[in-house]
């Protein structure tokens, strides 16, 4: 069903969200600062390195669209940073997660491996 070059470009927008999802972590980071100005809040390397790698993970799904995967299965594999944030939140912030989130976490996962199927 899916040949070997399929299969990269699948991977490349799974890379792009793991990619997005650290974009995330380090918006968030930086939203805990409290830096002098208003100014100093949005233009910090935390942000632009957040915004860049967003930047950069659209262009990874706008490359995987243009090599034949359809949209709507990029936008179903999206759904993976519903599990890629919490995890990194967990080992990078050290943020608790609860077992709502998990069973949350657990269905939207349950529901990519379905549409694939």
């Amino acid at each position: 069903m899916y040949d070997g070059l399929c299969i990269m470009y699948y991977v490349v927008v799974i890379v792009g969200v793991v990619i997005s999802a650290f974009a995330q972590i380090l918006l968030k980071c930086s939203s805990a600062d409290t830096e002098a100005s208003f100014v100093r809040q949005y233009v910090n390397w935390r942000v632009i390195t957040g915004y860049a790698l967003i930047f950069s993970a659209l262009l990874m799904d706008l490359y995987a669209m243009h090599n034949g995967i359809k949209a709507k299965e990029v936008s179903t594999l999206e759904s993976l940073s519903y599990l890629f944030v919490p995890v990194l939140s967990i080992m990078i912030l050290k943020e608790r997660i609860s077992v709502r989130k998990w069973i949350g976490i657990a269905i939207i996962t349950s529901g990519i491996i379905l549409f694939f199927i």
